[in-house]
């Protein structure tokens, strides 16, 4: 049986890096917004909708072994524009 302390300690840490990723996220939207605004007014193809609905898919477990490339990894902020290139 978990103790009161152990169980608030984890509660607490799991919350704080929640918070983290959050603000992480708002951080790296704000910064990604005029470049996003400028691909969406380029995509005259809608290129750009097509991709993110088929990131959206189901993927088959085989595929995501892989190490991604520079511009498709997801930590990338131009993954949304290798397309374009």
């Amino acid at each position: 049986m978990q103790t009161l302390a152990l169980q608030l300690t984890t509660t607490f840490v799991d919350d704080a890096i929640e918070l983290v990723k959050g603000f992480g996220r708002t951080i790296l939207s704000l910064a990604m917004a005029p470049i996003e605004r400028i691909a969406r007014a380029c995509d005259v193809a809608g290129v750009l909708e097509q991709r993110r609905a088929d990131r959206r898919a189901k993927r088959p477990a085989a595929q995501r072994g892989g190490r991604c490339k520079s511009r498709n990894c997801r930590w990338s902020p131009f993954r949304g524009l290798s397309e374009l290139t």
